[in-house]
C-alpha cells in the first residue's frame, strides 16, 4: 500500500496480549446450532443428523386431522425415515424391455442375496402400468454408501446418465398418470423443474411411434428461474425429443399467443389438450427426503404460497382445452395449498370446469380422499372463518383460504339508531357501502352474518324484518364452522405410511366449457383499486378466456409475516404487501406494457418476426426479442440443406425444409441445427406472428453438428449427432453399412481401426470406399445379412463414425461405448463383454492418422451458449 494510506483500525496493540488462536463464535452460533458437535464414542469430534421432529408441525397437522388420531404414530415415524429410492424405466427407449428383464431376473435375486434379511430389497410399483417404475428399500444414501451395492448403483448411475432410466421419487410419478396422455396432445407443463415429469411426459407421447417417425403432439415445458430451466434442459436433453420447446416465463402469465380477431380458428391460438400444474409449495410432502425442512417449516410457508398457486391455476385452465384434462398437485400436506386452493379454482369457474372422480384409476395405489374442513393457523391463532381474522392481517390472510372462501358480512352492534351510528356499521369485503345498508335499513331488510353474492350488488341477506335488524340488536354474531360445498373427497392424497413414500396431493380438473370466471370474495379484496389501471391495459394485452379474473400483472403472494413465520426466499416470490403497492407495481406494467408494444410495431420484422439490428463486421444480427436469450432462427440455407441430402442421400420423404432451427442469426456459422416436429413448427410460426411472446430457451433435437474440416476432407461440412441418428437412420442411403459382431463390438472398444484391421475383409474394403466424412455403422442382425435402405425397426443399433483417409473412429462417448457393450452382451447372454483381439495388435497402439483430429467436437461456438447452460 502507499504511504498516504491511513491506517487500519487493527493496530499493533490489539496483538500484545496473549489470546487463543481460534474463531470466535457470533452471537447466533453461540445460542443455537442447527448441527450441534458431538464426541463419538472414539473420542472424535463429529455432527449430529438434522433432528426429525417439530412440535409446531405436529400441532398443525394433528389439529387439521391430516391422518386418525390412532395413526398419528406410525405417520410420524416413517416421516422420520429416509426415504427409499425410486427409479423409472423409459418406456420409449430402445432397450427399456431389455433393462426391465434384466431387473426382473438378475437384480431382484442379486440383490435379494446380498441384503442382510431385507424382503424386496427391489420391486416394481404395483400401480405404475408394465412394470416399468421399481422401488428400492434402500435410500440414495445407502446406496452410495453400501459396498455391496455398488453393482447395481454403477448400474442406475450409467442408465440414468445416458436417459433409459430416471431417478425420481415414487409419488412424484403420479401426476402425470392421471392426465391420460395420448402421442397427439399438446402438453404444458407450467412449473416443470426440475424435469422429471416432463421427461416422463415426453415418454408417453413417444411410447407408441415407429423409427423414423414423430408423434403429432408436443410437451411445452415452462420455469420461471433460469436457472432451473437449465437444470430442466439437461434432464430433457436425455430423452432426444424434436417435440419439446422450453420456455422460462412466470406460471402466472404464461402467454397465451393468439393472433386478434381469430378466436374461431383454434390453430391461431396456443391451447394445450392437457395440463401439469404442479405449483411451487412448501414441500412439506418431502420431508423424508430432505430433512432440512424440519428446521425450516413454519405455518407461514405455506399460507404464503395460497394466492399463487390459485393464479397459477386458474391461468393453467385458461390456456386448457374444452374437454381438455388438467392435473393440480403439490408436494405438501397442508389444505390451505391443497383443498383451499382446488375449492377456490371451482368457485371462480363457475361452473366450466369439474372435479373428476379418479379412484378407478391406478386401482393399486394407496390413496385417501380430500378434506372437508379444515382451519387456518397465524400468529400463532387458530382462525376458522375469515371473519376471525384481525384487520391488520387481512392483506396476508384471504376469504379462499378457509371452506366456505366466503366473507362474513359483521355489522357492529350498536346502542342508537342508524341515522347516527352509520359509520360503524362495516362490510368487511368493502363491496357493501354504507348507503346500501342505508337503504336496505329502510326498506326494512335485516342484516344477519350472510356470505357475499359474487355476480350482484346486493350481497346482504334477507332474512327478517327490520324491527331485527343487527344494527339494533346488542348481541354478536358468531361463525358456525366451516365445510366446503364442493366435493373435495375425489381429490386424492398420499400419505406416507400408505406405502412407504412421501406425501403428495392431486386433484383432477376437466374443462366443461369456455372459462366464464366470476369474482370470487377473496379478489375483491384489491378489485375496486386495481379497476381503473387494469381498464388503462386493455388495448395493450393480448386477452383471453379468463382476462377478467387471471391479473396477468400479478406476479407474487406477498404476505406481511413475521420472521418467524417469514417464507423462505427459494420457495415464495416477492410480493406487494400493501394497495399502494400493488397500484405501483401495476402503474410499471402499464408502462412497460406500453413501451414493448411501441417496440414490436417499430420492428422491421422479417419471415422470422424478428428485427434487425447492425451487427459487427458489417453483418446484419438478428437479435431475439428476450434480453439474454439466443434467438430462434429458422435454417433455410438450399445450398447447405441440399449438400447434407446428397452427401447421405436422405429421402425425400424425409422433411427438412422449415423443419431446421438454429440458435445463431449468421447461416454461416452455425454450430449445431436442430430438428422440430409439425406440431412444433406451427408453434414457432405462431410465435413468431404474435411477436415472439414465447421465451424460448431450448427446442428441439439436435441432428447435424458442424465439423471443421480442411477445405479437400469432406464435401459436407456437417455430421450426423448422436442424438439425431435414431430418427434419420431409415432414410438414409448413403455412407452407411453394416458390420459383423466382431468389428461392431472392436469399433466400440478401440474407438478407432484401420481399413485393414477388420475381422471381416470385405467390411474394411467398403468401408475405404466411402466418402471423407461422416458415416453410420450398423450391427448386421441374423436375420439381414445385408442393408436394405429403410428396413431398420426398434431392434436396429448403429452408431455414427467417421471415415477419415486411413481408418474408421467412432463418434460416440464412452458411456454409451459402455452401454451399447452391455446390451449387445445382455441380447446374446454373457455376463460381460470382453475385449477381443485385434488381428494386428499394433494397429490397436496406432490409432491415430493425419485426420484422426476431425472427428473430435470443435469448441464452442457463439450458438453453443444456450445448449452448454
Amino acid at each position: 500500500m502507499g504511504g498516504g494510506q491511513k491506517r487500519g483500525r487493527t493496530q499493533r496493540r490489539h496483538f500484545r496480549n496473549g489470546r487463543e488462536n481460534v474463531w470466535k463464535k457470533n452471537r447466533l452460533e453461540r445460542t443455537t446450532s442447527s448441527s450441534p458437535s458431538v464426541v463419538n464414542a472414539d473420542g472424535n469430534t463429529g455432527w449430529e443428523t438434522f433432528a426429525t421432529q417439530n412440535v409446531a408441525f405436529e400441532q398443525y397437522y394433528k389439529e387439521q386431522g391430516i391422518v386418525r388420531e390412532e395413526e398419528w404414530d406410525e405417520f410420524i415415524g416413517v416421516l422420520q425415515k429416509p426415504l427409499p429410492a425410486a427409479f423409472r424405466i423409459n418406456s420409449s427407449g430402445q432397450f427399456y424391455q431389455d433393462i426391465r428383464s434384466q431387473l426382473e431376473n438378475d437384480f431382484v435375486s442379486s440383490l435379494e442375496a446380498t441384503s442382510e434379511g431385507e424382503k424386496e430389497a427391489i420391486r416394481p410399483l404395483p400401480w405404475y402400468p408394465e412394470n416399468l417404475a421399481w422401488h428400492l428399500n434402500y435410500s440414495r444414501m445407502q446406496l452410495r454408501k453400501n459396498q455391496t451395492l455398488e453393482r447395481f448403483h454403477e448400474f442406475l448411475k450409467q442408465e440414468n446418465e445416458i436417459g433409459n432410466i430416471t431417478r425420481q421419487e415414487a409419488v412424484s410419478m403420479v401426476p402425470p398418470l392421471f392426465l391420460d396422455v395420448r402421442a397427439d396432445h399438446h402438453i404444458l407443463d407450467m412449473c416443470a423443474a426440475p424435469g422429471s415429469k416432463t421427461f416422463q411426459l415426453l415418454e408417453m407421447i413417444h411410447k407408441v411411434t415407429e423409427p423414423g417417425s414423430l408423434p403429432d403432439g408436443l410437451v411445452i415445458a415452462n420455469d420461471v428461474d433460469v436457472q432451473r430451466c437449465n437444470l430442466l434442459i439437461h434432464q430433457t436433453k436425455r430423452m432426444c425429443s424434436a417435440n419439446l420447446i422450453v420456455t422460462n416465463h412466470e406460471a402466472q402469465q404464461f402467454p397465451s399467443c393468439h393472433l386478434s380477431g381469430s378466436e374461431e380458428i383454434r390453430r391461431d391460438r396456443l391451447l394445450f389438450d392437457r395440463v401439469l400444474c404442479d405449483v411451487p409449495c412448501s414441500g412439506d410432502g418431502t420431508l423424508r427426503k430432505a430433512p432440512d425442512i424440519w428446521r425450516k417449516w413454519n405455518v407461514g410457508m405455506g399460507n404464503g404460497l395460497h394466492r399463487l398457486q390459485v393464479l397459477i391455476a386458474m391461468r393453467g385452465l385458461a390456456l386448457l382445452k374444452v374437454g381438455g384434462r388438467m392435473v393440480y398437485s403439490t408436494c405438501s400436506m397442508n389444505p390451505v395449498e391443497n383443498e383451499a386452493v382446488v375449492s377456490e379454482v371451482l368457485r371462480r369457474s363457475a361452473g366450466s370446469v369439474e372435479l373428476l372422480d379418479v379412484t378407478a384409476e391406478l386401482p393399486e395405489l394407496i390413496r385417501r380422499p380430500g378434506l372437508k374442513k379444515w382451519q387456518v393457523r397465524d400468529k400463532g391463532q387458530w382462525l376458522t372463518s375469515y371473519r376471525d381474522v384481525p384487520k391488520y392481517r387481512k392483506d396476508g390472510i384471504f376469504p379462499s383460504m378457509f371452506p366456505s372462501g366466503q366473507i362474513c358480512v359483521e355489522v357492529k352492534p350498536v346502542s342508537g339508531g342508524l341515522q347516527d351510528n352509520l359509520g360503524t356499521c362495516e362490510a368487511v369485503s368493502g363491496v357493501e357501502s354504507l348507503v346500501s345498508l342505508k337503504m336496505r335499513h329502510q326498506e326494512g331488510i335485516s342484516f344477519e352474518q350472510a356470505s357475499i353474492n359474487d355476480n350482484e350488488e346486493t350481497a346482504i341477506k334477507v332474512d327478517e324484518p327490520a324491527e331485527k335488524c343487527a344494527c339494533q340488536v346488542d348481541s354478536e354474531i358468531t361463525c358456525k364452522e366451516e365445510v366446503s360445498e364442493f366435493p373435495l373427497e375425489r381429490c386424492v392424497r398420499i400419505v406416507p405410511h400408505d406405502q412407504n413414500t412421501g406425501a403428495f396431493f392431486i386433484a383432477v380438473f376437466h374443462k366443461l366449457a369456455p372459462l366464464q370466471e366470476k369474482q370470487s370474495d377473496s379478489g375483491r379484496t384489491f378489485a375496486n383499486r386495481r379497476n381503473n389501471l387494469s381498464e388503462n391495459l386493455s388495448g395493450d394485452i393480448i386477452k383471453d378466456e379468463c382476462s377478467t379474473g387471471i391479473s396477468t400483472l400479478q406476479s407474487s403472494t406477498g404476505e406481511n409475516l413475521d420472521m418467524d413465520e417469514a417464507v423462505p426466499d427459494l420457495t415464495s416470490p416477492p410480493g406487494d404487501s400493501s394497495i399502494e403497492q400493488m397500484e405501483a407495481s401495476l402503474e410499471n406494467e402499464v408502462s412497460t406494457n406500453k413501451n414493448v408494444m411501441e417496440e414490436t410495431d417499430k420492428c422491421t420484422a422479417g419471415e422470422n418476426g424478428v428485427k434487425g439490428v447492425k451487427g459487427g463486421k458489417g453483418r446484419l444480427q438478428i437479435q431475439g426479442k428476450w434480453r439474454g436469450v439466443d434467438p430462434v432462427v429458422f435454417f433455410r440455407d438450399e445450398l447447405t440443406i441440399n449438400s447434407i441430402r446428397t452427401f447421405y442421400g436422405i429421402s425425400e420423404c424425409f422433411p427438412l425444409d422449415d423443419h431446421l432451427v438454429t440458435r445463431n442469426s449468421d447461416a454461416q456459422h452455425v454450430k449445431r441445427i436442430y430438428y422440430v416436429s409439425d406440431s412444433v413448427h406451427d408453434v414457432l410460426n405462431l410465435n413468431f406472428q404474435v411477436g415472439q411472446q414465447l421465451k424460448i430457451t431450448s427446442l428441439g433435437l439436435k441432428i447435424f453438428e458442424r465439423q471443421t474440416l480442411r477445405a479437400d476432407s469432406s464435401s459436407c461440412a456437417y455430421r450426423i449427432s448422436s442424438e439425431g441418428l435414431p430418427l434419420l437412420l431409415p432414410y438414409i442411403s448413403k455412407q452407411i453399412l453394416s458390420a459383423s459382431l466382431a468389428d461392431f463390438e472392436h469399433l466400440l472398444k478401440y474407438k478407432t481401426i484401420k481399413f485393414a484391421d477388420f475381422v471381416d475383409a470385405d467390411f474394411g474394403e467398403k468401408a475405404s470406399m466411402l466418402k471423407l466424412g461422416c458415416c453410420v455403422i450398423l450391427l448386421k442382425q441374423d436375420h439381414q445379412p445385408e442393408l436394405v435402405s429403410g428396413k431398420v425397426d426398434a431392434s436396429t443399433i448403429a452408431i455414427g463414425c467417421w471415415r477419415g483417409k486411413t481408418n474408421i473412429s467412432v463418434m460416440v462417448s464412452q458411456m454409451d461405448c459402455q452401454e451399447l457393450l452391455d446390451r449387445i452382451s445382455a441380447r446374446l447372454g454373457r455376463e460381460r463383454s470382453t475385449a477381443p483381439q485385434i488381428i494386428n495388435n499394433e494397429s490397436c497402439a496406432d490409432v491415430a492418422d493425419e485426420n484422426i483430429e476431425d472427428r473430435i467436437p470443435d469448441e464452442d461456438s457463439e450458438d453453443d451458449k444456450q445448449e452448454a447452460a
